[in-house]
């Protein structure tokens, strides 16, 4: 996929984005010395563009009861059913991420589930059941920081 042509705007607009996804467009704006209208139709056209993926309120997994993080390589009989297992992983609630990746996994996953237990039936109930030849799990017990990546021009 082609790099789009971004400007000097757009990436302010980004920075300040990253730092505060709800920052509202009048105060970018005022930020940027340009209308407010100037400010939604670029982040319109870096919607479009596929540069924005959107908004959202991040969780508190624990918050909500989700005390277990864990990240699961998965070692599949036939790879070829990668199409068919992600979509399978897309009807599970608790898999929040799932991963192409190169090295020894043939998928990677992130999920959260309430304990070990409840984790533990996940794997047992529902992830077993996916032709998988074998999985690795890794358990965060706890995620130590979050951040955007960094935005400049110079990208």
């Amino acid at each position: 996929m082609a790099k789009p042509q971004l400007d000097t705007l757009d990436y302010k607009i980004l920075k300040m984005l990253s730092v505060n996804g709800r920052k509202p467009f009048l105060e970018i704006a005022r930020e940027c010395g340009v209308s407010g209208a100037a400010i939604h139709q670029r982040i319109q056209k870096l919607m479009a563009l596929g540069v924005l993926k959107g908004t959202e309120c991040l969780i508190n997994p624990s918050a909500v009861g989700y005390d277990t993080c864990a990240y699961i390589g998965f070692f599949l009989k036939d790879p070829s059913q990668f199409d068919e297992v992600v979509e399978k992983l897309k009807a599970i609630p608790e898999v929040v991420e799932v991963h192409y990746t190169t090295g020894q996994y043939d998928l990677f996953i992130k999920l959260f589930a309430r304990n070990n237990d409840h984790l533990l039936h996940i794997i047992h109930e529902q992830l077993q059941g996916l032709g998988l030849a074998r999985t690795e799990s890794l358990i965060s017990f706890k995620e130590v920081f979050r951040r955007q990546l960094p935005v400049s021009e110079d990208n």
